[in-house]
């Protein structure tokens, strides 16, 4: 018997956490923070990770409530993450010392998940295990684990698919199709095609733009948004402050392929920019370092921008941390004057992101454009694409794999409902779609 427990991640987007128990054996699938939440109590910026017990997160509800599964405690085999991102790993130097197991990712997500470790001298009793993408690990006798290449805004991102004798257990959070990447290798359509002819027993599927009639733009078209802004835009004479999501290397390359057409020094200033390029060339993925200056500390960052006088700001494309308006980024500090360093009228501030839609993102971002508006400078919003599947990419992936159940994750009711219509549309009957909250048991 399969029971799939929904821990996190089936009320809202973040605290990602499912548990499957195959026979009295568990595997859990991510262990993530909810950023909202969590940087709200911690103060933190927000990809980064400061240390305090994992009971008190729980309390704020930043962490999963792992309280859901305590009588599994004991039968989980492995934590297994997608996935880089905080919303899917972020949990884990908090919450994994609760069970005896080892943790399982990709190259990349398990070098971040160690330079997160050793920055706040957190120590784990679970072994920490390395799986190449596309590789195949026996987890017991009664369970196989399959990393398959997905595509998304972080490298080495997979779907975890759980062999077992009842069927195949597809895990989908987060993901999108990507056939013209930047940086790696496109999805692996060809394996996925082949484990729908196996027989899926469920997909577990991210949700978060199931409403959205439309297929998800490759990261190839971001850079060509970005070659439009950088290169055919006047900024002539004038400093470039970009700014993107620390963990979004192919974003980060496309800058400095792009940015280097203009002769200009790149700087990359802040901790968590620091942390996930170290991380990336730690695995292999890039080598940026011998390309741009990085930056990581508060008092160096000052020390360098101090050092850029005001005849050679034209020089410098500056990439920063601060993408989301956080009070303590180093963008905000910039533009507050807790940094030393001069914005000038007509100096261009770009986002290549989106304004991630929470309450406390959404205030900070319009207060950071407000201030900078007022300053003269230049904004330019929303140079981005999507790291997930809109409704059209979920629709493929359903074709694809052609699951018996269809669970839907990663997303608020209305996420979710938007991925249980399509289902309906698509010909799957309702006891074959499971709308489930946190904490709620499917046996399948």
């Amino acid at each position: 018997m399969i029971e799939i427990h929904t821990v996190g991640g089936y009320n809202e987007v973040g605290k990602n956490c499912t548990a499957i128990n195959v026979d009295g054996e568990v595997v859990l699938c991510d262990l993530g923070l909810h950023l909202e939440s969590y940087i709200k109590y911690t103060d933190s910026d927000e990809e980064d990770i400061v240390k305090i017990t994992g009971s008190k997160l729980m309390e704020v509800g930043a962490v999963p409530d792992i309280s859901v599964i305590n009588h599994l405690k004991k039968n989980v085999k492995a934590i297994v993450s997608t996935h880089a991102h905080l919303d899917h790993i972020g949990a884990i130097p908090y919450l994994s010392n609760k069970f005896d197991c080892e943790i399982l990712s990709t190259p990349f997500s398990t070098a971040v998940l160690k330079a997160i470790l050793k920055d706040e001298r957190i120590d784990l009793k679970n072994p920490i295990k390395a799986l190449t993408v596309n590789c195949s690990y026996h987890l017991s006798k009664n369970i196989k684990l399959e990393f398959i290449n997905m595509t998304h805004s972080t490298p080495q991102t997979v779907m975890i698919a759980i062999h077992t004798k009842y069927g195949i257990i597809l895990y989908a959070n987060d993901f999108k199709f990507d056939s013209y990447p930047v940086l790696g290798k496109k999805p692996n359509y060809e394996r996925l095609r082949e484990l729908g002819k196996k027989g899926i027993l469920a997909l577990i599927c991210d949700s978060t733009y199931a409403k959205d009639a439309r297929k998800t733009s490759s990261e190839s078209v971001a850079k060509e948004m970005l070659k439009d802004v950088l290169l055919g835009t006047n900024s002539r004479g004038k400093l470039i402050i970009m700014t993107t999501f620390a963990s979004h290397l192919a974003r980060l390359k496309s800058i400095i392929d792009i940015g280097s057409k203009l002769n200009r020094k790149i700087v990359f200033l802040g901790r968590s920019l620091a942390k996930y390029v170290q991380a990336g060339e730690d695995v292999g993925i890039v080598k940026f370092s011998d390309k741009v200056e990085i930056v990581k500390y508060g008092k160096q960052i000052e020390k360098r921008l101090k050092s850029i006088k005001d005849n050679k700001r034209k020089d410098y494309i500056l990439v920063v941390t601060g993408h989301q308006g956080e009070p303590k980024a180093v963008l905000s500090k910039i533009v507050d004057k807790k940094i030393n360093f001069n914005l000038n009228p007509e100096d261009h501030v770009i986002f290549s992101c989106k304004t991630i839609p929470t309450p406390t993102n959404i205030e900070n971002r319009a207060f950071l454009e407000k201030k900078l508006r007022e300053k003269g400078i230049r904004v330019f919003k929303d140079i981005h694409v999507s790291g997930h599947a809109a409704r059209e990419d979920l629709r493929d992936l359903i074709n694809l794999v052609k699951p018996k159940h269809i669970i839907p994750a990663h997303g608020n009711k209305e996420m979710r409902e938007a991925l249980a219509d399509l289902a309906l549309e698509m010909g799957y009957k309702k006891e074959n779609i499971h709308l489930v909250r946190d904490g709620q048991k499917i046996r399948v």
